[in-house]
Parts: structure tokens; sequence; C-alpha cells
């Protein structure tokens, strides 16, 4: 790095008459107290370990480490002694930076790799970071410092960051408030927040991880933290950012990008993306608190047949148990739930139950007793058992940061899979405590051995209870993979569930907010989530529950589900109009599975995220940053839902390049806003030019029927595109020896010409052995079409459509 860098980033530091003038003001809407901190020093000293580099201001200590090429870690110890280094959000896997270096001058130190420079002030402590050219993308406002908590020992801890003019902030999970945090200040602390407001904190996950956009580059912050937190993005100072937790050590991750896409792959390298569903979990989803008794949920089956809907899996809430006792069934309403669960299996449909992890107080209780018998339930600081009172009535708790007792509920599964249980949700778990919000601070918790308060494990309470039914379902299903679904998480709890958004509301504006939920979620490494399509409470009418399911068709996870003193919320419980529009819509889902499938692989091979705002997709453009109506479904797909009752028209941007308008093929140049027809039967979708895209044919579930002849629908654009794909058995963990088919197209297309080129990796034999490939928006009509060297010529359907029928392991076609 030149000098002149060097001087640039330095005196870009604050200087120490302006950190001698820093105060901490009150805050009203968090009513803080005015609290005295006290700041690092000059550093006096440094050591390397490794890749860990120590820095000393002569008591407390930093740590800074090099994870990898682009993510260095800082921890900071106040009085020089730092915790034991344990996370359950970070996976335990190898991250080898290619090379690190320090390097030092009068004013700062330099910890490097290829892409990124930390640098360290000598005279105040300040940590920046920087791209390898000088740009400055994170740096410290004032140092990190930390604050005695007297009420509970150990520290409040702080770090507050400089905010640049420009700078838009993203992440942080389910958050119900715009894409853009700039301005907000939020709250962690996992909350049952039924019927939440816009910008209401705080709800039901912890993700304390959030992208920062700066002169068109990005970068990442991950404040691995489990505590109650706070972020504020110029809330109180338009030019900071700062973030702090009530306990814990400060301890985050630099994640260097530019490009978000980049920032979000590298966060997923440190927590680990999602598990690879069975395919029948993101097809569509039927739920209602409660269908019951036994005649209820076959009559609800039988309706989806009858019409000819679409639909996988039916949930039953938790008045399916015995007086709310989870792992068991109320039989005067359930009387044969094996033959029940039989015969709505043998009809195409799966079954979902609920779980919370309230255990009722009885000592004719099995699973109270074997809990208690144990010591498998959270105690107090008196030693007393925790206690509160959820559906059953008088519950205890399990203790869920202990690996006993995860192992013993992954068991207590057992009899509801041998049931034929498909898939489980997990609820009730940030954890949620009838009339107390949740545990008292005071309850103890295992925590791996490194034991704490409930202080310190609230926010991973439902993680490491989804953790405790995956890892149990695992073994219980044996090769195939598990359904779970979580209301609270943590970081990193995507290795084992999907996520909803909680109890929203049947109205507009909770359409709206479910876009930005979602947005932001898949942002956040949690791809894997949707929505109460609908709303869960109030009473939607006809138009807000369509638009809502056109919208669900785009959510990585489609169920509908409402409470029990709501109108019915089936496809058609608002009319023959309505039952056709929803009917057109779920159909489309079930024609885009081998492409949802594939965004899906590409989310846990590579970290992709599945929903991708405008602001994802061309960050360079200030503008785009500022979107939230639009978003790409993968990289192929630009959705645009109405939002708006009685909406005739919007207006949608479109990113560089053509696009396709799906229900008609009319192209469209990208890099403009367009107004767009939104008529009650379309929702504004469009596919990108040059895609090569799968349709399965309508199916009434999945796998319902035999592929004789997969359809490929080639979208013509101009110049060289690629495209992927993915299949493999679709339940079963074979994938994991290789056990799949990867494949990549590459179309290269001039005004008179298409060559398709397709690569394919992996050991799986698809069923069919043909394409049927039929091109959209071709220029020319074709005259020679060649597909290995063998000539074919265009078919026609039974539609009148025109396609070509080519074996599926071509290796090159040419169509002239």
């Amino acid at each position: 790095m030149s000098d002149t860098k060097k001087e640039e980033i330095a005196s870009s530091l604050i200087s120490e008459e302006v950190l001698e003038n820093i105060q901490h003001v009150n805050n009203p809407v968090l009513d803080l107290p005015i609290i005295e901190k006290t700041y690092l020093q000059s550093v006096r000293s440094f050591t390397k370990e490794g890749n860990n580099y120590i820095f000393s201001d002569g008591k407390a200590k930093v740590e800074v480490k090099v994870v990898s090429d682009d993510i260095i870690r800082v921890r900071l110890a106040p009085i020089g002694v730092f915790l034991d280094d344990f996370s359950y959000a970070v996976v335990d896997q190898a991250h080898e930076p290619h090379s690190y270096d320090v390097k030092e001058d009068e004013i700062n130190y330099y910890v490097s790799t290829n892409n990124v420079v930390c640098t360290i002030n000598k005279q105040n402590f300040l940590v920046s970071f920087s791209d390898t050219k000088g740009k400055l993308m994170n740096g410290d406002f004032s140092p990190m410092h930390w604050e005695e908590n007297d009420d509970f020992g150990g520290y409040y801890v702080y770090a507050t960051k400089k905010a640049f003019d420009d700078e838009v902030f993203y992440g942080c999970g389910d958050k119900a408030s715009h894409l853009n945090l700039r301005g907000r200040r939020i709250i962690n602390w996992n909350s049952d927040t039924y019927s939440y407001a816009f910008n209401q904190e705080p709800l039901y996950k912890t993700i304390p991880f959030y992208q920062g956009v700066t002169g068109g580059d990005a970068y990442g912050i991950f404040f691995d933290n489990t505590f109650k937190t706070y972020f504020d993005f110029g809330g109180e100072h338009k030019d900071q950012t700062s973030f702090w937790s009530e306990g814990g050590e400060l301890q985050y991750y630099y994640i260097h990008g530019p490009q978000l896409i980049d920032v979000v792959k590298r966060y997923h390298e440190l927590t680990g993306t999602h598990y690879l569903p069975p395919m029948w979990a993101i097809g569509y989803h039927q739920c209602r608190w409660s269908y019951y008794p036994e005649a209820n949920v076959r009559h609800v089956a039988d309706q989806f047949r009858k019409r000819e809907i679409p639909c996988d899996a039916i949930y039953l809430d938790i008045d399916y148990m015995d007086g709310y006792r989870c792992f068991t069934w109320n039989k005067k309403y359930f009387p044969d739930p094996k033959q029940m669960i039989s015969d709505l299996s043998a009809n195409g449909f799966k079954t979902v139950v609920m779980i919370d992890p309230g255990i009722k107080v009885d000592e004719n209780y099995w699973v109270f007793k074997e809990g208690q018998d144990n010591k498998y339930f959270c105690r107090r600081g008196d030693d007393y058992f925790m206690e509160g009172f959820v559906w059953p009535g008088r519950c205890q708790f399990p203790d869920y940061t202990n690996p006993k007792v995860r192992e013993w509920w992954g068991g207590l599964y057992k009899g509801l899979v041998e049931d034929g249980v498909a898939g489980f949700w997990n609820d009730m778990n940030e954890p949620a405590i009838f009339g107390k919000g949740t545990f008292p601070d005071d309850v103890r918790h295992y925590y791996e051995g490194y034991r704490g308060s409930h202080r310190k494990a609230h926010n991973i309470y439902g993680m490491q209870m989804v953790r405790a039914t995956y890892d149990g379902l695992k073994k219980l299903y044996k090769n195939k993979r598990p359904f779970t679904i979580t209301r609270a998480a943590y970081s990193g709890t995507q290795r084992y569930s999907s996520v909803w958004t909680g109890d929203n509301i049947a109205t507009w504006e909770h359409l709206r907010i479910g876009i930005l939920q979602l947005q932001r979620l898949s942002m956040s490494g949690l791809s894997f989530c949707g929505t109460d399509i609908g709303g869960f409470t109030g009473n939607p009418d006809g138009e807000l529950y369509t638009r809502w399911m056109q919208f669900g068709v785009f959510s990585p996870f489609m169920r509908v589900h409402s409470a029990g003193d709501t109108v019915d919320r089936e496809p058609w419980s608002f009319g023959p109009e309505w039952e056709a529009i929803c009917k057109k819509f779920i159909e489309l889902r079930y024609k885009l599975l081998p492409y949802i499938y594939s965004i899906f692989w590409q989310q846990h091979k590579y970290g992709l995220p599945i929903l991708r705002p405008v602001a994802m997709l061309e960050q360079d453009v200030y503008k785009n940053l500022l979107r939230e109506e639009e978003f790409a479904f993968g990289d192929k797909i630009l959705v645009s839902p109405v939002l708006n009752p009685s909406q005739k028209s919007k207006v949608v941007y479109l990113p560089q390049g053509n696009w396709y308008y799906y229900f008609n093929n009319t192209v469209y140049a990208g890099g403009n806003e367009i107004e767009i027809n939104t008529p009650l039967d379309e929702m504004p979708i469009f596919i990108k030019a040059g895609t090569v895209m799968a349709e399965y044919p309508v199916m009434q579930y999945t796998g319902e029927k035999k592929i004789e002849s997969l359809k490929l629908l080639l979208y013509y654009d101009e110049g060289e595109n690629h495209s992927y794909g993915y299949t493999d058995h679709g339940e079963t963990f074979a994938y994991e020896q290789n056990i799949f088919l990867e494949k990549h197209f590459i179309q290269n297309s001039t005004a008179n010409s298409v060559k398709l080129l397709q690569q394919r990796d992996g050991l799986f034999t698809e069923k069919y052995d043909d394409y049927k490939i039929y091109p959209v928006g071709l220029p020319f009509e074709p005259k020679n079409i060649v597909m290995d060297g063998v000539s074919l010529y265009l078919q026609i359907d039974e539609n009148g459509e025109k396609y070509i029928l080519v074996d599926n392991d071509f290796k090159k076609l040419t169509i002239e």
C-alpha cells in the first residue's frame, strides 16, 4: 500500500480531541440511561499467534483473526482475558486464507490478506477495513468500549462505526421495516409478537448480521453475540452506526464484498447453508389453527383433489394433541391417526404437526416423567425448576443447550414418525410464556458446558430446539431428508430448519411487510422462508387473499395459515372467481418446481440467496439501493407483487438486460421502469432473456406424474448466457455421495442462429430420455437444426406450439 493511501486511511480516523468529546446521550425510545464507558487507549504491544494478531493497550486486548482472504474476526477482552472460543452460529470447518501478513509504520498496524486490509491505529486503537486499493469500507468512529454491568456482572460491550453519507444498510433478519435500515434502531431479543406492526421491535428472530453499501461496494458485519443486542444505523447520530450487547463478548466478523451477493455467500461460509429440503417441502402447503377432527382434515384433503388444486401437505396445529401434551394424540378427534395419515399419503398428502417446547407438569405424562427423572428441564438460580403457563397449562421446559437433552428430544419423535408424520413445526420457542413474555433472566442453561443464564441462551433457545428436532429426525427417517419449520431463530438456524414470519395480519400493509421480510431474511442467511399467506389473524377479502397467493408462489416456503377465529382460508373459500385464479397460480408453482429445486440447490451448495432484491442485482446505481417491490426469485425470474386493492397497473423496474413478460412473452429492455397492466389473474412476472428453464406438467402433488420428456423453455437473447439445472432423488441424502445431476446450459446466439451447449456433472440417472425444447422469441424461422451431428426438425404439440425433441444428454444443439 502506498504512503499516500496510508495517510488517507489515517486521516479518515477520528482524532483524540474528537474522541474526548464523545458522549452517550439518553435515548427515549429504548429508555437507556446515561452511562459511563471505558474506551480502548493507545496500542502498547502486539503479538502474533498463527493467523491471530493480539493488540493490547496494557490492560484490554483486541484479537484480529484472519479467517479467510475476505473475512476477518475482531474480539475485545476488556480486562485482557478472552472468553472461550465457542459459537452456535459458526460452523466447524476450516477457513484457510491464501496469504496474510502484518506490517506497521509510525501510525498504524496493517493486517492484510489478498483482498482486505485491516488497519489498527496505534494512537487511538481505531480499527478499519479497506480493500487492497485503499478504499475505506468500514471504520471505527470511536474505539471499542465497554461498561461494567452492575446488575448481572460482566460487561455491556459497544462498537461504533462511521456511517458514510451515501451508505445504506440491509439485513438483520425478519425486521418489519423498509429494506434500507438507515435511520433505524433495532433490538434483537426473540419475542412472541402477535399481530406486529410496521417498524415494531423486537420480533421473533435474532440475526445480528447486516450489510452496508457505500460508493457502490458492499461489506458485511456479523456480530456473533447471543445476548440482547442493539443496532443503530444512524438513528441517534447520522454519521454513526453502532452495535452493542447487554453481555458476552464484543466479537464481530468483517465480511468483504465488494458485491452484496458475495457478502451473503461468505456469511454462509461462516454459518452454513440451508439443508436441501425434500421436493415435497417446496410444494404448496395448507394449514389452519386447527384442522380437527379427522373428518375435517379428510374433507379439506378431498376438496383439494376434487377441485384439482395442487397441494403437498396438510398441517395439524396444537388441537391434535391430548390436552396439548406434545408427542400425543387426542383420540377423540383422531381415533386412528396412523390410518388417517396413511390414507392422506395414498392421496398425495404429507402430514405436518406442531410441537412446542412446553411440557405439561403431569406425573402420568411419560414425556414429563422422562424429563423429570433425567433432570432435562431448565432450572432457576435458586435451583427450582423453571415453570410457566402455555397451552397445556403449567409446564416445564427442556434445556436444549445440553447435548443429552437434544438427543433425548430428537428421540421423542419416534412414535409420530412411526405414525407416518412427514414434517414437524416448532412453535412458541422464543421461548414464549403466557403473561410473562419469556423465561426469567436467572434461568440457567448448560450451553455445551460454557454455562450461562437465560440472558445468554434466550436468543438461541429456538435454534437449539429445532436443531434437536432436525438431528433426531435424521436418525429416525434414516436416509430420508427431514422437513422442519421454526418460528424463533438465531444465525445458523438455516442448517436445521425453514422459517416463517410469525403471526401477521390480513391487511394490504402486511402483504407489503411480508415482501420486505422475505427479501431481508434471504439476505440474512435464511432463504427458506415464507409468510402466513392471507394473514394469520383478521379476515382478508378475496382480492387480498388472491394477491397474497400470487406472491406466495415466489416465496421459498409457500403455506397458507390462519387463526381459528377467522374466515376459512382454503383456495376455494372466496368463491369461484378467486378460486380459479388461485388454482392457476398454485399450478404455476408446480410447473416451476424444477427451477425452484435448482435454486434451492444453489443455496445449499453455493450459498446463493433465493430471493434477491434489486439492490443485490445492481448495487452500483444508488436509486436501485432503495427499491423494494421488485425482487429476483433465483437468478432468472423477476417478480413485482401487486400491493394495492383494485390496482390496474403498476410501474416496474427491470434490471439491465432483456426480459420476457411471462404471460405473453413480450420482450422489454432492462435498465428502465415500465408500466405493466395488472389484471386480477396476472402478476408482473418476467423471465430473463437467454434463460433455459425446465417446466413440469401440472401435478396434484410432487412426484404424481412420471416425466416422459422434460419441457425446456429456451428464451432467446443475443450473446452468451448461462443457465443451471439440478435434479436428484428428491428425498434422500444420496446427493452427498455425488448421486445428483447438475446441468449447465450455455446459450450463444446471433440474429440468425442459436448454439446451445450442455455440460453435466454427477452420477444421478434421470427417469426420462428426452427434452422437448420450446424456443421462445427467435428472430428467425429455423431451417436447420442439428444435435450432436444429427439433423432434427421442429414438431408441433397438442397445443399447436413448436418444439424440438432432443436427447437429454445432448452436448451441442444448433438452430439456424
